[in-house]
């Protein structure tokens, strides 16, 4: 079993940092491969919450190694802090935190060009960029000719590299705003060249080190940021971010052959959330919509932004879990739906009057799309303290067993709350593999 991955299958904020905490004492590496400083993964222990941007949530396991592989767009003051966040609460961050030399680098260009961008609309709406520079960095590392990666910021040339990136932004910038945008190469230089000093012990090439583990048949987790629909291919374009962040970009953005992958575990709400803008066939901006919102804390790690709610869409799921190729499925947050009386599960859409099955491939048809709904009864019944899936309701046991055969994938692990111990296991392999963990 070198590989199993964790991969979000709405969009995003599915609750996978949890998931990622509690697996990964049964594995020895933790691998982010995309996104950058816009992902946000809460992990919670005990009393103790933990917010993570760019670190796997495996760094609270020491004895783990925990990976920043090449399809990751790094910030270095971002992951600094979080470092020295970390460290102050005790928690070690030393050799067990790598970071490859090939992951580029945003820069202070990048967060310029990401807040000029932002005020242009596609179809009246905002696409929902974090502003963190994420798809300014991803643009300039396809083009080649402007991109830095982190190791070319240990390179004797990286002062005149700075100097000839500074001359070309400050066109670039001054163009798209309309008014004059001032770099100083300097200063930006002497910035980064102190955060290379400050992360040398954590950079390396992370590429044969997981070819390595690979062949040595090491147990290798990797943890997805954002989600599926997200997926700069395969998503809700352009309403998207910018990277593969299904489970197609997990050998891209790590270097392992997708053949070392051998289990996919997709992560799905009991109920649907999105951020920005883009269609969401599904959404309740009602009393219903603001009820799930607030009994989930449905606010942005990142941003803080108060996220869009809604009921559960099979036919996006259906979609993404063949898309990422999904074994089985974890199902959080079942408590947010414990005052409900009833609950609506979209089983298929109408467009242009016609049922469909299949998730569209263009916006425009998925801005027309109909929910079509198969109501369930609610269990009205707190389940944040069951630890046990036969003591759960029977109204809820029966909503996890047709969400299960909706999707055409066993529901394998259920989650009832934020911590470690609010963690039940269906299946009686990862039961006995994982039951331990989630209670110690």
């Amino acid at each position: 079993m070198p590989g199993t991955c964790v991969i979000g299958l709405q969009w995003g904020d599915e609750a996978k940092g949890k998931l990622v905490d509690l697996l990964t004492s049964d594995f020895e590496l933790v691998v982010r491969y995309q996104g950058g400083a816009n992902a946000g993964h809460t992990v919670v222990v005990g009393d103790q919450v933990y917010k993570l941007h760019h670190i796997p949530s495996g760094i609270l396991n020491e004895q783990v190694k925990n990976l920043i592989t090449p399809g990751v767009v790094l910030n270095p003051p971002t992951i600094l802090q979080e470092i020295s966040t970390l460290r102050d609460r005790g928690i070690r961050v030393a050799d067990n935190l790598l970071i490859s030399d090939r992951v580029h680098v945003v820069m202070p260009w990048h967060l310029h060009e990401d807040r000029i961008q932002n005020q242009v609309v596609v179809e009246g709406e905002n696409i929902g960029t974090t502003l963190r520079g994420i798809g300014p960095c991803y643009r300039d590392k396809v083009g080649r000719h402007s991109a830095v990666r982190l190791g070319d910021m240990y390179r004797p040339d990286f002062r005149e590299k700075i100097e000839h990136l500074t001359v070309a932004k400050q066109q670039l910038l001054s163009s798209l705003s309309g008014e004059a945008v001032t770099l100083d190469a300097g200063q930006i230089h002497r910035e980064f060249a102190q955060y290379a000093e400050q992360l040398r012990e954590h950079v390396t090439d992370t590429t044969p080190m997981l070819l390595d583990a690979v062949e040595a048949n090491r147990r290798i987790l990797f943890e997805g940021a954002q989600g599926a629909l997200l997926d700069i291919d395969h998503g809700t374009y352009p309403f998207v971010t910018s990277s593969n962040s299904s489970g197609v970009g997990v050998a891209s953005g790590s270097g392992v052959p997708a053949s070392a992958i051998n289990r996919v575990i997709g992560v799905i709400k009991c109920y649907t959330t999105r951020v920005g803008g883009g269609p969401f066939p599904t959404e309740q901006d009602n009393e219903v919509g603001q009820h799930i919102r607030d009994r989930g804390n449905e606010y942005g790690t990142t941003t803080g932004r108060p996220r869009r709610c809604g009921w559960f869409d099979a036919v996006a799921v259906r979609y993404t879990a063949r898309l990422s190729g999904v074994t089985f499925l974890s199902l959080m947050m079942l408590d947010v739906l414990c005052e409900l009386s009833e609950i609506q599960v979209c089983v298929a859409y109408k467009i242009d009057g016609k049922e469909v099955g299949d998730f569209p491939s263009h916006v425009d048809d998925l801005r027309r799309a109909e929910p079509v709904y198969e109501t369930l009864p609610g269990w009205q019944q707190d389940v944040s303290e069951i630890d046990r899936p036969e003591d759960l309701p029977e109204n809820a046991k029966r909503y996890i067993q047709r969400i299960g055969e909706l999707i055409g994938r066993p529901v394998g692990v259920v989650s009832v709350g934020p911590d470690r111990a609010q963690t039940m296991f269906l299946d009686a392999e990862l039961a006995e593999t994982y039951g331990k963990l989630a209670r110690s």
